[in-house]
């Protein structure tokens, strides 16, 4: 049996994806397609200021993201 503990950075970035994309769905914006447009420009008017998702994604290394994304798009 193989156990896996999140990494804790994961896990941060995790709660700021999920803080963010709530608050872009709360606007009324497509969370995944603004999300993605900032992840490829760096560009933060894609992302709101509501509750604070723009100082909290701009938190987030994208080249981090992007391995934890991959990773776990590829697990198991």
């Amino acid at each position: 049996m193989k156990f896996s503990v999140p990494d804790e950075k994961e896990v941060e970035m995790r709660r700021i994806l999920t803080t963010v994309y709530d608050a872009l769905k709360q606007k009324g914006y497509n969370p995944v397609s603004q999300i993605v447009g900032y992840i490829l420009s760096e560009d933060p008017t894609y992302i709101t200021t509501h509750n604070n998702a723009r100082s909290l994604i701009r938190k987030i290394d994208r080249d981090e993201l992007l391995q934890a994304m991959v990773k776990s798009y590829l697990a198991d």
